[in-house]
């Protein structure tokens, strides 16, 4: 069954906030709310869909904003990888600094590992890509990637925010090349989508990574 994605673009810093689900089925997770919940539920109900869970690839603070908002509307459990959680509880000093008005710091209900997570009728393969942030995973459902802020079109995570590393985003980025299949879409967390693919052949963070992936 075939998995259809619609992006929203939220928030301040134009984050890519997405809703997922198969086609022909009305369960839908949310992935990386960012901000504006009330957007994102219009596109819900626009599709008339059910949110079963929100799954996030990191804790940024654009990457959170919304997810209370969607909780508390539809009673679902929120999917983080364990080592955001200094992330998740720097929310509020990080929207100060960037001068804008937090939205209350949204509840785990499950970390999240490497693997297969189920949540109902989806299976998500998780693969641990840190160096944006402690925690950053990418979530592969079928032939889609949601990447968070590990890779975009043409570039990749910057590190010089507090639990940000260079040579972990490095290591990342190769496992990453060696573990998602090459066609995939990537659904990053800013900017337009792209495959891997082409990033391969084009990003200039990725091209130098390539004498250490195994499979080229």
């Amino acid at each position: 069954m075939s998995l259809k994605v619609e992006r929203i673009v939220t928030g301040p810093f134009q984050e890519n906030s997405y809703i997922a689900w198969q086609d022909g089925l009305p369960s839908c997770l949310v992935i990386d709310p960012g901000d504006d919940p009330g957007l994102i539920i219009e596109v819900i109900l626009g599709n008339d869909l059910s949110p079963i869970a929100v799954v996030n690839t990191h804790a940024h603070l654009d990457h959170i904003g919304g997810v209370s908002g969607l909780k508390e509307k539809y009673g679902i459990p929120f999917y983080l990888h364990p080592n955001e959680k200094p992330i998740l509880d720097g929310y509020e000093r990080d929207c100060a600094f960037f001068g804008i008005t937090p939205k209350i710091t949204p509840t785990v209900d499950h970390w999240l590992s490497a693997g297969e997570l189920k949540v109902s009728d989806f299976l998500i393969q998780c693969v641990e890509t840190p160096g944006h942030t402690p925690g950053g995973t990418c979530l592969v459902i079928n032939e889609h990637v949601f990447t968070g802020d590990t890779i975009f079109a043409g570039s990749v995570g910057r590190t010089d925010l507090p639990g940000g590393n260079w040579d972990t985003l490095c290591d990342s980025l190769v496992k990453a090349m060696e573990n998602i299949s090459h066609d995939c879409i990537l659904h990053p967390g800013h900017g337009p989508d792209t495959t891997l693919e082409k990033e391969i052949k084009q990003n200039p963070f990725l091209i130098p990574l390539l004498k250490r992936v195994n499979s080229f």
